[in-house]
């Protein structure tokens, strides 16, 4: 059996250099329990993360330092340079599924090219982020050949999952707004793109569509929140949504960032937080609130 390749990892929301304890504080502020994370194994970038109890999490991510902050032309500017994120606008920035196979990139080229979907992922690299505790997290990263931040990279451990996703203790997912996990990452494209990124979309995902408008692709979750049948809250799977501009303030945001993330959305029990319908700014990046069926 074909690995699955529609499993939501996280999302990453960036904020400006030096922030991740100001993003942190941002973030409580909204309802939301943080976690620290850690400094990525290349020094660049630290992070802090939300984690959910579908084992999704959004990960608080800025850069240590501006790239004006290192020499010209030594190592560590020109790394940050050419960061796949070194130059992007805070707010969300890109997202990730959940690696499930050390060659991962194989499945998914091998099925683009039955599909001819223009889709190709590049070979796997490997990462890592030191937690503050001291405990060394390794990940392999399989990344998109192109449109990183519309098409997910993929995150797979190395070492455990729950070392990167401490969901112990339970403490660390439960969120004062009542958030339960994801309900849809929406993005952005212009309609001149949306029937190529469908395709991609099928063959990265490896399912069609579930709906056409406007498209969405059903996901997945390392936890499965819906599995009790008996269980008093039953949270649907994650949607992806592909969409045009819907209004004046989507259509300036995709002019200004190009196709990509837009939206988060988050189950939430009507009642114990935050209500269905609403939604937060960050303040770089917008958060829906969804009501569940209980």
């Amino acid at each position: 059996m074909a690995p699955q390749t529609n499993v939501l990892d996280h999302i990453v929301h960036l904020t400006p250099p030096g922030t991740v304890a100001a993003a942190t504080e941002q973030w409580r502020a909204l309802g939301f329990t943080v976690v620290p994370g850690g400094t990525h194994a290349d020094g660049l970038t630290s992070n802090a993360l939300v984690v959910f109890q579908d084992g999704v999490y959004i990960e608080l991510i800025s850069f240590v330092h501006p790239i004006s902050y290192y020499p010209p032309d030594s190592p560590a500017r020109l790394a940050q340079e050419r960061h796949a994120w070194g130059h992007k606008t805070p707010g969300w920035i890109d997202y990730a599924f959940l690696g499930t196979s050390e060659k991962l990139s194989e499945v998914i080229n091998d099925r683009a090219q039955h599909e001819k979907s223009g889709v190709e992922y590049l070979p796997e690299q490997t990462g890592g982020r030191e937690r503050p505790d001291g405990k060394v997290l390794k990940w392999r990263i399989t990344a998109p050949e192109r449109l990183r931040g519309t098409w997910p990279f993929f995150c797979g451990d190395i070492t455990p999952r729950e070392w990167r996703v401490p969901l112990k203790p339970v403490s660390n997912a439960v969120h004062p707004s009542g958030a339960l996990g994801i309900a849809h990452v929406r993005l952005l494209a212009y309609d001149t793109a949306i029937a190529d990124l469908a395709r991609h979309f099928t063959s990265i995902i490896g399912a069609s569509p579930i709906q056409d408008k406007p498209l969405a692709w059903r996901l997945a979750t390392p936890i499965t929140l819906q599995s009790d049948p008996a269980a008093e809250i039953r949270v649907s799977a994650p949607i992806l949504l592909l969409s045009v501009p819907q209004d004046e303030e989507e259509q300036s945001h995709l002019k200004e960032r190009g196709s990509g993330l837009y939206e988060l959305a988050l189950w939430v029990e009507d009642g114990n937080g935050k209500k269905g319908g609403d939604s937060d700014d960050t303040p770089y990046a917008k958060v829906v609130w969804k009501a569940i069926n209980v």
